[in-house]
C-alpha cells in the first residue's frame, strides 16, 4: 500500500506526515510524529490510555484511522502544559499523588481537561462519570477525582481573579 500525506493541526500547530491508509492515529502520533505521551493500553478502545481530542471531542486514538484527522484539530497530553509550565491539572495530579505507574495518566489528563473546558464546576459524580472510560490499575480513582476537583477549584479562582 502506498502512504497518504496527512495535513492536520496537533496541539494548535500544523503538522504533515505520511502514513499507511490503515494506520491508527495512535500509531501516527507515536511513530510518525514522536508524540509518545499517548499510550496504547488495550488497542480496542476499552481502557482510555490513548484518549486524545479530535475537534474538541474525546476519542480513543487506537480506534481512529490516521487519515481521518486530515484538516482537523487533534489535542494530546503534550498540549496541556502551557509555555513550559504545568497546567493546574498536571500539578494537582502530582500534589494528590494521583498516579503511580503513570501509564493511564495521559488519558486521564486529556479527559479531565476536556471536562473542565466544558464544565468548570463539576460535581464529584460528574467527574467520575466523565472519567469512566479511563481505567487505572494502580491508584484506584479517589486521588484522581480529588485532583480534578482541586484543579477545577484553582482554575475557577484564577478566572475570578483575572
Amino acid at each position: 500500500m502506498s502512504k497518504v500525506l496527512i495535513a492536520t493541526k496537533i496541539n494548535g500547530e500544523a503538522h504533515e506526515f505520511a502514513c499507511e491508509p490503515s494506520a491508527s492515529l495512535l500509531d501516527a502520533l507515536r511513530d510518525d510524529l514522536r508524540l509518545t505521551g499517548t499510550k496504547e493500553g488495550c488497542g480496542s478502545g476499552d481502557c482510555g490510555a490513548c484518549t486524545v481530542t479530535l475537534d474538541g471531542e474525546m476519542v480513543c486514538a487506537c480506534l481512529v484511522l490516521a487519515p481521518e484527522v486530515a484538516g482537523r484539530q487533534v489535542g494530546t497530553v503534550e498540549g496541556i502544559a502551557e509555555d513550559g509550565a504545568l497546567h493546574p491539572l498536571q500539578a494537582k495530579f502530582l500534589e494528590h499523588a494521583a498516579l503511580q505507574c503513570g501509564f493511564c495518566t495521559p488519558g486521564f489528563l486529556v479527559a479531565a481537561k476536556n471536562l473542565l473546558d466544558r464544565n468548570p464546576d463539576p460535581s464529584e459524580h460528574e467527574v467520575r462519570f466523565w472519567l469512566a472510560g479511563n481505567l487505572c490499575r494502580c491508584t484506584g480513582y479517589d486521588k484522581i477525582v480529588r485532583a480534578v476537583l482541586d484543579a477545577a477549584a484553582e482554575l475557577r479562582q484564577e478566572r475570578a481573579g483575572a
